[in-house]
């Protein structure tokens, strides 16, 4: 049962406050709960229980125990499933059947992945000849940053703050998570499991609130935060990268994208059609990977426009527990207002709109939710906006090309380089356009396959560093060199 309170988590003890903000649901608009605003006696408390329990029992215990926990970890959120289900479905508004298979199974699966991981991590050796004759031996020695600022995304709220936990309690640090305010309750109830399994207190923290003189800004500008890690917009993430300049701390940084779909003549055309309405509209467009751009060989330009409309105008709108629907809402009011903007501008700027373009007829209660249409246009010059900026909503310009050297100029043209996908079945025209590609991941004839050991980051204006597999433990240790003469 979903919780009317949604308290912060610090020290192992769920923490209130006499300030206090709305929880929404995005599918009506209703106000399903009260969250806690941690202020910042709050957050000085979360970095103190982090910095003291880097000196307690976590501290001190041995690799083999700290992996026994976090397998514990993965257990027991799976054995509580459906509350995590529940609590994210609520937040987010996005189908059961999305959250069920990507979101909670990716959410414990990032602490297997990386328990694993830090087991089996090796370091460098070498051995050397001394001037006196001698030897010596040099040896890698991997040990926590620190405590870890950990601030969190609200389009896939649990998958994505573990992805950043995960990695960063394997390694031994401490953290301190702000969730987005938009969603906030899957990460006060793994407070509930990190309790359960025995995480001792002070490992994992949770303060609520917002950005600009709240959590956010409190966690990221606090002289005992060793790290941050950041999953957001651009603009957001820029401030934060200012703020850890003082006491020149490292961060990671995943921002915003603007990514291209770039569709050759030659792909299999229904993979290509059904990975597009995905990278377009998953998640109700609310992806950072997702595909705003779609560029297609002149050929067959005309059935993949008309194949993507019948596709998006097929889509179910719906209530998550709808085992139908396959969209969702946008995540707020303030966000819908943001996505039908670029809708308006894309018409003023002369798009013709091929479906969509407004908000759906919704029934009942659900009329005043956080709804729009999945939306396609084409027409549009390359310096049109919604070309050119993030809009992070179900929504994606179609433009025609005819040469290999005129797309990759377009999809570069772009101040962002996340991700990008690309379709065809010339293997080595593939691997000739995904490694010209300027973007931190290039899928071919696929989209959102994830092997976990891979680099994960952006290019360009998406990103700072890179995390995943062993690019993870960069960042979430300090690797020290021991030198020894014999």
């Amino acid at each position: 049962m979903l919780a009317d309170k949604i308290l912060n988590f610090i020290n192992g003890e769920f923490v209130a406050t006499d300030k206090w903000f709305d929880n929404r649901t995005p599918t009506s608009n209703a106000v399903i709960g009260q969250v806690a605003e941690a202020g910042k006696a709050e957050v000085d408390a979360a970095v103190a229980a982090a910095r003291a329990a880097l000196k307690g029992p976590w501290g001190s215990m041995p690799l083999a125990r700290r992996v026994e926990l976090l397998e514990a970890l993965v257990a027991e959120i799976n054995a509580r499933f459906d509350e995590f289900l529940e609590a994210e479905c609520a937040d987010t508004g996005k189908p059961r059947s999305l959250a069920s298979h990507i979101d909670i199974p990716r959410g414990a699966a990032n602490f297997k992945v990386f328990a694993d991981m830090i087991k089996n991590a090796p370091t460098e050796f070498f051995e050397m000849a001394t001037p006196d004759g001698r030897s010596c031996i040099n040896y890698g020695y991997r040990r926590p940053v620190g405590v870890v600022g950990v601030i969190c995304p609200w389009n896939l709220p649990l998958l994505l703050m573990t992805w950043k936990v995960g990695p960063a309690l394997a390694c031994g640090n401490t953290v301190v998570v702000k969730p987005s305010e938009e969603t906030p309750r899957t990460a006060a109830l793994l407070g509930e499991v990190m309790n359960k399994v025995g995480i001792p207190k002070g490992v994992y923290n949770v303060v609520h609130g917002f950005g600009p003189n709240s959590a956010g800004e409190f966690v990221t500008t606090h002289p005992d935060v060793d790290a941050i890690t950041f999953t957001g917009e651009t603009r957001t993430g820029e401030i934060i990268n200012r703020a850890a300049a003082i006491g020149s701390r490292p961060v990671s940084l995943e921002m915003g994208g603007k990514n291209a779909g770039i569709v050759f003549a030659d792909c299999d055309f229904d993979a290509a059609i059904e990975g597009t309405l995905r990278s377009a509209f998953a998640n109700c467009g609310q992806v950072c990977l997702g595909t705003e751009r779609v560029y297609v060989e002149r050929p067959i330009f005309d059935k993949f426009v008309a194949a993507m409309k019948a596709g998006a105008e097929a889509m179910k709108i719906g209530v998550p527990e709808d085992s139908a629907t396959n969209m969702g809402p946008l995540i707020s009011k303030e966000h819908q207002n943001k996505v039908l903007s670029y809708f308006k501008v894309a018409v003023e700027e002369g798009a013709t709109v091929v479906t969509g373009g407004g908000v759906p007829d919704m029934p009942g209660e659900l009329k005043d939710g956080c709804w729009v249409q999945p939306t396609i246009w084409t027409g549009l010059p390359e310096t049109a906006r919604v070309i050119k900026e993030e809009i992070f909503g179900p929504c994606c310009h179609i433009a025609p090309f005819d040469t290999e050297e005129e797309v990759l100029e377009k999809a570069n043209d772009n101040k962002y380089g996340l991700a990008c996908a690309i379709w065809t079945s010339d293997v080595s025209r593939a691997n000739r356009v995904a490694q010209k590609m300027e973007v931190g991941i290039a899928w071919v004839n696929s989209w959102f396959l994830r092997d976990l050991r891979t680099p994960f980051g952006g290019s360009k204006q998406s990103g700072i560093g890179r995390e995943g597999g062993v690019h993870s433990l960069e960042f979430y240790t300090d690797l020290k060199n021991v030198c020894i003469k014999l």
